[in-house]
């Protein structure tokens, strides 16, 4: 029964996708000023969900909504330009600029004067769209504005609809027509793509409780805690007096609020996360606060350098510090909060990358929540731990000056991250000074200075005479000079990708190898891609590997999301690299096309169109053959583009559904291979 239903909600969900979607509905009307000076007014009716960009969009953002209107014969002139409402202005998390557009409807209104009488104006409206999990393609219409004063007019069935012959048409700019494209017999894909994705998520949020939890661990071998645990399980075990199992309960209660605290302290987000579902992406990509970022972690560093010291505010120590003698459970939770400020110099740094981790990361507010409660049970533990068993605090090491080195080490971490934020503001922005080259360079730098700092070469302000190297701290540091071998072996030419070579360990946190400035690419990723229908399957079939055609747009937000966040995945990209000829058609490219192929379509929803320039084309070839407009959009296929392997799916941020869509386009394709 399970599998009965799964198999429906998949079939509904993939019959949503596959359709033509009109999201805006143009109507006109017109308003008379005086005998000769009229408002031609355009107005959008847009579905819920949907957004529609403004006439005013920042270069290099998507396509804004562009009024142009028909005055061959001279009869009229514009007075201004045409006017807009107020909207929607925010911070775009993926074109890093501030981008308006409108929701639910938008008005659009123009000044003319007319020079003689006339019974109407013809104009074109050129717009994009979006909602939150895609983008369908810059599309036209026709708008006619009666002067004589009818009734307003819906647009969107004004255009002529005599046919065209498309047969012709498909040959010369395909290649092959919509019929000779078949859907598999059989397909894997199934209850497995719904069923993965919530297993994947809780396996997200408790890896990301692991990297809390060793943070956590990380902040207690700083100088800030670890000397606190045998002072404070002192503390509770004397005041206990006899009585162990009471002492052994408060500092229980003390390990949770330690706990509750950091957990706490991510509350904030989920707040913000219910206003705007998007706002901690928004946040986590803006370039200004990468920077901001970028220069919060080298003062982090130089403080665990030993070069200042970071400190909260002796008033909220004073604060916490009093509400500890209100006793009982009050009084040990004052105690918990009073921890976390006294020991913010060593913890906040270790926070601040979390922070800035988890919000750079799917799942928003809930990663931030694992990662908190992950640190706060490894910062907590040990205080119970050791106060049910004090003989445990025999086997711990006595505070040195390697508690010193370990937040010494933790600097050159922290720096080395920092140019991690630099990097994402650079390639947003497409400065071109970050790229691939002077960061290895400056990786290799800072490594080879933790190199020397572990093998006594370097010394910093705290640091103390180092008598006998210990066993640890040589083999703390030919493992990090081994490591900046590792880093220098990126400058190595892989000849099959024509780029320098990919490091494995520094993926997510490197430019990607693609943006250099000796081996620049085009594709994303450094994969090999086609951009051209014919080339592509031309080589699918010399190759003779399946295809993955992928709609995008250089304006589409979610396909970059793709890109980035799932592409850019190991298993994912092993896939797109050695099992599949990836050819991305661009539905919004403005490059004209040759004049041969400039020729009249029929629309899939009536009337038709002439194909101007590439956008048009493969905007034309996804609605034709493929009865869907939106974008991202996967297809896969044989390699003579003949035959659908499994049902395309569009937007899809989760890894292993993303894994399984393509694993099951490999199994169909051996399938058919045997035949």
């Amino acid at each position: 029964m399970k599998k009965i239903v799964v198999f429906f909600i998949l079939l509904i969900a993939s019959l949503g996708q596959a359709q033509i979607l009109e999201p805006v509905k143009w109507t006109t009307s017109v308003e008379k000023l005086s005998d000769t000076e009229y408002l031609l007014i355009s107005k959008a009716t847009i579905d819920k969900g949907w957004h529609l960009y403004s006439q005013n969009v920042p270069d290099d953002g998507p396509i804004p909504t562009l009024f142009t209107y028909e005055n061959s014969n001279d009869n009229f002139m514009l007075i201004g330009s045409t006017q807009e409402e107020e909207g929607h202005t925010v911070n775009d998390p993926v074109f890093e600029m501030e981008i308006k557009y409108f929701e639910e409807s938008a008005t659009f209104k123009q000044k003319v004067k007319l020079k003689e009488e006339i019974k109407s104006i013809t104009g074109v409206v050129e717009f994009m769209v979006c909602d939150d999990t895609r983008c369908l393609p810059p599309t036209e219409e026709d708008l006619v504005f009666y002067i004589s004063g009818s009734p307003s007019t819906d647009i969107g069935t004004s255009e002529s609809t005599a046919p065209v012959d498309n047969s012709v048409a498909n040959n010369i700019l395909y290649g092959i027509t919509p019929d000779d494209i078949n859907k598999a017999e059989t397909s894997c894909a199934g209850e497995n793509l719904m069923v993965v994705e919530a297993d994947s998520k809780a396996k997200s949020l408790w890896s990301i409780f692991g990297l809390g939890f060793l943070g956590g661990l990380l902040a207690l071998l700083t100088p800030c805690v670890f000397p606190m645990i045998p002072l404070t399980v002192s503390f509770f075990t004397k005041k206990s007096g006899k009585d162990k199992s009471a002492g052994i309960s408060k500092a229980l209660l003390y390990g949770f609020f330690i706990f509750a605290v950091y957990i706490l302290l991510s509350v904030p987000f989920h707040l913000l996360d219910s206003v705007n579902p998007d706002i901690l992406n928004e946040v986590s990509t803006n370039v200004w606060l990468n920077i901001v970022f970028f220069a919060i972690f080298v003062f982090f560093a130089f403080s665990f350098f030993g070069y200042y010291e970071l400190t909260l505010p002796a008033s909220w120590v004073n604060k916490t510090s009093r509400g500890e003698n209100a006793g009982g459970l009050i009084g040990i939770f004052f105690m918990a909060l009073t921890l976390a400020i006294v020991s913010f110099s060593c913890t906040g740094p270790i926070l601040g990358s979390l922070l800035a981790g988890s919000l750079t990361a799917d799942g928003g507010a809930w990663q931030l929540t694992a990662g908190m409660a992950g640190f706060g049970v490894s910062l907590g533990l040990p205080f119970a731990l050791f106060a049910m068993f004090p003989n445990m605090m025999n086997a711990l090491p006595k505070s040195g000056g390697w508690l010193n080195t370990t937040k010494v080490i933790l600097g050159f971490l922290e720096l080395a991250l920092a140019f991690k934020f630099l990097s994402n503001a650079d390639l947003v922005q497409h400065w071109g000074l970050l790229k691939i080259e002077p960061f290895l360079i400056i990786w290799i730098v800072i490594f080879a200075g933790l190199a020397l700092y572990l093998l006594g070469k370097i010394r910093f302000p705290h640091d103390s005479p180092i008598k006998k190297m210990s066993f640890v701290r040589l083999a703390g540091g030919v493992l990090v000079a081994s490591f900046v071998v590792y880093l220098a072996s990126g400058f190595r030419f892989n000849k099959e990708t024509n780029t320098f070579t990919s490091l494995t360990l520094l993926s997510g946190l490197a430019p990607p190898v693609t943006y250099s400035f000796i081996y620049p690419q085009d594709c994303p990723n450094n994969l090999e891609c086609f951009k051209d229908l014919k080339t592509g399957v031309a080589y699918a079939q010399k190759v003779n590997k399946p295809i993955m055609l992928d709609f995008t747009g250089y304006a589409c937000v979610n396909c970059r999301k793709m890109e980035e966040h799932v592409w850019s995945e190991q298993r994912i990209d092993n896939y797109l690299r050695n099992d599949y000829v990836l050819i991305s058609l661009y539905v919004d490219d403005k490059k004209e096309l040759p004049q041969e192929q400039q020729i009249m379509v029929n629309r899939i929803n009536g009337g038709k169109r002439k194909l101007e320039n590439y956008g048009h084309k493969w905007a034309n070839f996804q609605t034709q053959y493929f009865q869907t407009n939106s974008q991202p959009y996967y297809v896969l296929l044989n390699p003579n583009g003949t035959k659908i392997l499994n049902e395309p799916v569009g937007y899809m941020p989760n890894e292993n559904d993303y894994a399984k869509f393509l694993e099951c386009g490999l199994e169909v394709f051996e399938a058919l291979q045997k035949e």
